[in-house]
């Protein structure tokens, strides 16, 4: 296994929080692929490069999707250290560690008879969205009957994510001298009242088994251009994040509702929401219990992956991946033993076909 953890580290040491960095991991994943005797096909869209490599046969496909762009970090952090049973290194737990193994995984399985065709897929913009890389192989055919996003779980089955929607709403006002602010109406504070009204809709006490509600997120708000006048326009800017089985035109709706600004959606990413009864969970689940000792743990993710491509097409995707902690933070870290054993579930389940 110190074969896997030497690409971990090789992994770790390219600077893949730019575009650039992402696409030079690409690039040296395809390298790495392609010296094991894998066949690699290099893509790129709008700039962004990818890879597929394809093992097995049979009539159906599991995808294997993980992404090499990581979010900015220290310059040390692209440092690898291994302390204490953990490997400390920007993009160790998100998502570095389950690219490895996955490339593992399909390296040693490469010559062997599988039931099943594993398509893997290495992409470099996840963290800015993923409509140029999952998304374009998504749209182009690249997909497959189940998918496994290799994002840190703690080797539990992500089964759930929820939907997000980014929106920018303007909010007028009427402008005034600023010593002389009731000749006016203040479009910031008009803004934030309406803000409080949002957090009051309906759609927010929804919940379901894996969430006691959704979320919304004041993330911008940007109005007033000098301090003698009274602002007559204001934009705020929404990250909400819906569950499972809310529509998006219903939340939409429910806040058009209650303003007279306009809205202006920039994102909207349909929730994952894969049955537990699916019969690629079940083989799953079987695997995961027998590696851990412990029945699968089934959860949601309040965040958003590539599951969602999948999901929106109709192709049940889980994001499943190995231990760590503090990805987006500092001391971001995998449990190398973890990742050993994520390794040897992937095999497992490859080979359950």
């Amino acid at each position: 296994m110190e074969a896997l953890k030497t690409l971990l580290k090789e992994l770790l040491l390219i600077d893949s929080s730019t575009q650039d960095g992402a696409n030079q991991a690409v690039e040296f994943c395809g390298t790495w692929l392609i010296e094991q005797g894998c066949n690699v096909s290099l893509l790129e869209n709008n700039g962004c490069k990818m890879l597929l490599c394809e093992i097995g046969e049979g009539s159906e496909t599991v995808v294997f999707n993980g992404h090499v762009d990581v979010v900015s970090g220290k310059k040390s952090q692209f440092l690898p250290v291994e302390k204490n049973g953990r490997m400390y290194g920007r993009g160790s737990a998100d998502m570095k560690a389950g690219i490895a193994a996955m490339m593992f995984a399909v390296s040693r399985l490469k010559n062997e008879t599988l039931g099943v065709k594993i398509q893997l897929q290495i992409v470099s913009d996840e963290e800015i969205g993923g409509y140029n890389c999952t998304g374009y192989l998504v749209d182009n055919g690249h997909t497959g009957d189940f998918a496994i996003c290799s994002e840190p779980t703690q080797l539990g089955i992500a089964l759930q994510a929820k939907g997000v929607l980014h929106m920018d709403i303007e909010v007028a006002g009427k402008a005034a001298h600023g010593s002389r602010p009731w000749e006016g109406e203040n479009a910031i504070a008009n803004a934030w009242e309406l803000y409080g009204e949002i957090c009051g809709l309906p759609f927010l006490k929804d919940h379901t088994e894996f969430y006691p509600a959704p979320s919304v997120n004041l993330a911008k708000i940007n109005g007033g251009e000098v301090y003698n006048k009274v602002p007559d326009l204001c934009t705020m800017s929404l990250d909400i994040r819906y569950l499972p089985g809310q529509k998006t035109e219903q939340i939409i709706r429910q806040i058009d509702d209650i303003t007279n600004g306009k809205l202006i959606i920039k994102v909207a990413g349909a929730p994952v929401e894969t049955k537990k009864e699916n019969v690629y969970i079940h083989k799953l689940s079987s695997i995961v219990e027998k590696h851990t000792g412990i029945p699968a743990r089934y959860f949601g993710q309040h965040g958003s992956a590539d599951t969602h491509f999948f999901a929106s097409k109709g192709i049940p995707a889980i994001e499943f991946g190995p231990s760590g902690a503090n990805w987006h933070g500092d001391e971001e870290y995998v449990e190398i033993q973890s990742l050993y054993t994520y390794l040897t579930m992937l095999e497992d389940f490859a080979r359950a076909f």
